[in-house]
């Protein structure tokens, strides 16, 4: 795992280099007349501030960046990058609290028997994850109904979704699909992994 804090902090030329090896997962390094490929398939966890400061959006008002000055933040993330990362969240500031209530919800144990059911699931149907899927496997094992195909077709219209993003979409919704342990994906899984493509949030 690649864990990258205050992502557009770092250099952009840097960042950009990540995209070969997050799509392929190999990355390959040319020196004079060498060329070496080195394996490089990781899982990149990235953070960022949803503005230069980091208030934007609280109710006490403290943010004062200027529409300019977020928009020239968010652009130091390029599009294609911003295309490989398939799950974007946002996360609220938790308030300050000594003993914080318990919050409802799976726990990290249940969690991590779903996740470990749901790989069980994809490596028994495809014998790998469902993020190594290629075009044949996802087109066998992503496969949706027509009304379901059309609808999801319209929705990247809408987003302008790349060809990429709707593939990794796919991926996303077989997943959620494999968490439910259900055999087809339905059209609530569609519009779950729509909710974390970085176009779809408002």
């Amino acid at each position: 795992m690649l864990f990258l804090d205050e992502l557009p902090e770092f250099d952009r030329k840097v960042l950009e280099v990540l995209r070969e090896p997050l799509e392929s997962g190999h990355i390959v390094i040319s020196r004079a007349r060498d060329r070496v490929s080195f394996p490089a398939r990781f899982q990149l966890v990235a953070a960022m501030n949803p503005c230069p400061c980091g208030y934007m959006g609280e109710p006490s008002g403290r943010c004062r960046c200027t529409p300019e000055q977020i928009q020239r933040y968010r652009n130091k993330l390029s599009g294609p990058l911003l295309d490989r990362i398939d799950l974007h969240l946002t996360v609220a500031r938790e308030a300050t609290a000594l003993s914080p209530t318990q919050q409802a919800g799976d726990t990290t144990a249940d969690a991590s028997v779903r996740v470990a059911q749901a790989r069980e699931r994809q490596q028994r149907r495809q014998g790998c994850a469902n993020a190594f899927l290629d075009l044949p496997g996802l087109r066998q094992h992503c496969k949706l109904p027509k009304v379901d195909e059309g609808w999801l077709e319209t929705a990247c219209e809408r987003l302008t979704l790349s060809l990429r993003a709707a593939h990794r979409l796919l991926k996303v919704a077989r997943t959620l699909a494999d968490l439910d342990q259900m055999d087809a994906i339905t059209r609530d899984h569609l519009k779950e992994a729509l909710q974390y493509r970085p176009t779809s949030v408002t």
